[in-house]
């Protein structure tokens, strides 16, 4: 009776020894290309928000069902094998390890050449990065780091956590449409709008209880106090509150005016102490997330845990 609390372990374990499989198909790869596909068939003529809607609608519905479905299929078979499909669902789900990976690259390739810092920024930010400064690099990367460690660790494990996995995929769906279609230019105001609030309303409890996580993993006094301060300082309704937590504990900067798609978007500072961000910043951000990361899933795993003793 304990496979799903042992299958979130033995994933959330998998993530962190090996990251993201490079060279294996990954969920979230099919995710995109049926959002790309409808995109291309829905986004024109009139009605787009509603043309958007129903894209949001069937594939989040979509991608539920199918797990439900890939679920059961496996526990016919054996409560084994769905306790091994939940693990690698899990494994998919998570990208702690591998967002590390990639802000550590960012710092690295910064002290080679500002160019270097630019294209591999350039791998795990949306705006443009051709005229970033250093300084600028930096703080994109820690910016992504605080802003993804509630995309990528904390909301997975919370929808886990109230839907088992068929909910943990389905995030994974509202945050690749997102990602795709949910920006506020021409092309896609109209259409990603639903999947734009989709995501917002996804992520409004993991991005607060992500900063909550961060304070309390940090040393540093004052923290929450910052964030209640500065956590609505940002276009998103969400992005804010893990920015500002991470912050708050570096007593830095983030923010400002960027480009998007050649539109420039105007981002409200969080923060007010404009300083240098070194590689000591970055350290003490990754062992921040670290230890609001394994705070997450311990305590996921333990309700987990409680609520199958009680159920079964």
């Amino acid at each position: 009776m304990a496979a799903m609390p042992a299958a979130l372990a033995a994933g959330w374990v998998l993530d962190r020894i090996f990251g993201d499989p490079a060279g294996l198909p990954h969920p979230v790869v099919g995710f995109g290309k049926v959002i790309s596909f409808m995109e291309r068939r829905l986004n024109h003529g009139a009605r787009r928000k509603v043309k958007g809607g129903v894209m949001a609608g069937i594939c989040v519905a979509g991608v539920f069902l199918l797990t439900c479905l890939i679920l059961r299929c496996a526990a016919a078979v054996s409560p084994w094998l769905m306790a091994g499909v939940q693990a690698v669902g899990v494994f998919y789900c998570l990208a702690g390890t591998t967002l590390g990976r990639e802000v550590k690259g960012v710092f690295a390739a910064c002290g080679e050449s500002l160019e270097a810092g630019r294209r591999q920024v350039g791998r795990i930010v949306g705006r443009d990065t051709s005229a970033l400064s250093g300084q600028e690099i930096r703080t994109a990367a820690l910016e992504t780091l605080a802003e993804n460690l509630s995309d990528g660790v904390v909301a997975p494990l919370f929808w886990y956590m109230l839907l088992g996995l068929p909910g943990m995929m389905a995030y994974k769906m509202v945050n690749t449409l997102d990602s795709m279609v949910g920006y506020r230019n021409a092309r896609y105001r109209d259409f990603g709008m639903v999947s734009a609030r989709l995501d917002d309303a996804a992520n409004y409890v993991p991005a607060r209880l992500t900063a909550w996580l961060m304070a309390m993993s940090s040393a540093r006094r004052g923290v929450w106090v910052f964030v209640k301060r500065f956590g609505n300082c940002h276009a998103s309704p969400n992005s804010g509150w893990p920015e500002a937590a991470l912050a708050g504990i570096l007593d830095c900067r983030f923010g400002g005016t960027h480009d998007y798609f050649g539109e420039a978007v105007y981002k409200p500072y969080i923060g007010v102490t404009d300083r240098r961000i070194t590689d000591a910043d970055l350290e003490v951000g990754l062992n921040v997330c670290r230890r609001a990361e394994a705070a997450m899933a311990v305590g996921v795993i333990l309700v987990e845990t409680v609520l199958w003793a009680l159920l079964g």
